[in-house]
């Protein structure tokens, strides 16, 4: 079981995340995993309110933060409907790797 400390530090390092997704990587890549996916839902196959989901979030331990949102593979991202993100979110917990 993970200590208290513990969680508040992974809550503190994921804290600033939304900020970052108005940087000028993360709206490349977005792109990128939009045009990949054809503008389309994978789930449901909606083409408004897109959002780019992460299938797993990476903490390093050494710098005590999470990767950058653009700095994952292609691969742990999907693009989704903001109905079925939500939903996906409500289900399931994203994991996170500790590196």
């Amino acid at each position: 079981m993970k200590s208290l400390r513990h969680k508040q530090l992974i809550k503190k390092a994921h804290g600033s995340y939304n900020g970052l997704l108005f940087s000028k990587e993360w709206i490349a890549k977005r792109k990128e995993i939009l045009e990949r996916d054809n503008y389309k839902c994978r789930v449901c196959n909606a083409t408004e309110s897109l959002q780019i989901h992460h299938r797993q979030y990476h903490f390093s331990l050494i710098l005590r933060k999470f990767r950058k949102p653009w700095e994952y593979p292609n691969r742990l991202m999907i693009t989704l409907c903001k109905t079925c993100h939500q939903k996906g979110h409500n289900k399931f917990k994203v994991p996170i790797k500790y590196l």
